[in-house]
């Protein structure tokens, strides 16, 4: 793989990248996608249907053309195709709650030195704080799994399997997909109480509410109840220390019958520790965020799975839009 070659403008273009980052939370915090659908506006519409100042307006939608997330024709503005696509509100492949969920984030990477300097978080709330951040927090926790399940789903043999565990599986997305795909499976997610709401909504929205259960418990100081065949970890270690991520395997694994499977997907290191460069940030982002967590390498979670006493370790490889990985075995 070539190296990067860095000059004066490279390392200014991405110095200041942040600023298109700033244009895009902007947008879609004004909704201005969804105001503009499917028709074509001049400046002064698209300002009036934002209440906001038209001087202004003009020079954000000038900045999104040149980012070719809009098009400008006779002096009027439309989406794009993907704008259309992953941008509006209407659209079932909508990720705005997810790119509100990055502003919410970016104050504390603006304090990334303090962090780096501590050891410790700099970020006051998370996922479980107040209903905005929360509401965008879980949402595009569901769209981005919305994305990545059938892909995920389609690269796992469940065949057989009856009863799956979903730890911290959120509104249970996951779950859902695979009881889709596999008619004689049913799942169990657990999740914290805050969450509840929201899973049940979506469980009974895709019409699974008789086949995948919620339990709001802290699976990390609480009993998991029930025998499971197969387990689903996902996007759970990155926020633990080792040690805890050490208890929750043992914990999966305590509840699994003899041949059951184990799944673990999260953002994955190398062994060298050195990229991919997704996991690597990501690392960083629970730096701030958390007392202890962080990205982990194959080897590593390999070792936690084999030190449960989990078999066969095997990595499955998957294409997914933020470097995501699985690594499976089978406790004996």
């Amino acid at each position: 793989m070539d190296k990067r070659e860095w000059n004066p403008g490279s390392l200014l273009k991405l110095s200041g990248s942040y600023w298109q980052t700033c244009v895009l939370h902007a947008a879609v915090k004004l909704d201005v996608f969804s105001a503009i659908g499917e028709e074509r506006y001049t400046a002064a519409e698209i300002a009036k249907n934002l209440d906001a100042d038209e001087r202004a307006a003009a020079m954000l939608l000038t900045a999104l053309v040149a980012m070719e997330l809009l098009e400008k024709k006779d002096g009027t503005y439309q989406n794009t195709p993907a704008a259309l696509r992953f941008l509006c509100k209407s659209s079932a492949e909508f990720m705005g709650y997810m790119i509100l969920h990055h502003h919410q984030l970016m104050n504390s990477w603006s304090r990334l030195d303090e962090g780096v300097r501590t050891g410790k978080p700099v970020r006051d709330r998370g996922s479980g704080g107040d209903d905005t951040w929360r509401e965008n927090f879980l949402m595009g926790m569901f769209n981005m799994a919305m994305q990545v399940a059938p892909k995920i789903v389609s690269s796992i043999d469940l065949y057989g399997r009856r009863h799956l565990l979903d730890l911290g599986g959120g509104p249970g997305t996951y779950s859902i997909h695979f009881c889709r795909q596999y008619p004689q499976l049913k799942a169990t997610v657990y999740d914290l109480p805050t969450t509840r709401s929201f899973a049940e909504k979506t469980i009974e929205k895709f019409g699974m509410a008789d086949r995948i259960t919620f339990m709001d418990v802290d699976y990390l100081n609480e009993s998991i109840e029930g025998t499971y065949d197969v387990a689903w970890l996902s996007h759970i270690l990155h926020s633990e220390s080792p040690q805890n991520c050490i208890r929750i395997i043992n914990k999966a694994v305590s509840v699994l019958e003899t041949g059951g499977l184990i799944l673990v997907h999260d953002f994955i290191l190398n062994n060298t520790m050195d990229g991919p460069l997704f996991p690597a940030l990501f690392s960083l982002n629970m730096l701030l965020g958390t007392e202890a967590g962080q990205s982990y390498s194959e080897q590593q979670i390999m070792e936690m799975l084999a030190g449960a006493g989990v078999k066969n370790l095997k990595r499955i490889w998957i294409q997914t839009p933020n470097d995501s990985g699985i690594i499976s075995g089978i406790v004996s």
